[in-house]
């Protein structure tokens, strides 16, 4: 499903971020987007979290070629 693909895509950014973050302590989404608190951040930051959430219910689901007949 595309909206799976475009959750996970969201998720890498995120990752991505976290892990500029973490390695160079340099936030590039917050440098983007004028900081960590200004509004336009805090949408992206939101919209990656559902993303995430989304995410989760890929590791619940059944993916046809692991039905047995």
């Amino acid at each position: 499903m595309m909206i799976d693909r475009l959750a996970l895509l969201l998720v890498i950014v995120g990752a991505l971020n976290w892990g500029s973050i973490g390695i160079f302590g340099f936030d590039i989404v917050g440098w983007i987007f004028g900081g960590q608190l200004a509004a336009f951040s805090r949408i992206i930051f939101t919209v990656v979290a559902i993303a995430g959430l989304w995410c989760i219910s890929l590791l619940f689901r059944d993916r046809p070629d692991e039905h047995h007949a």
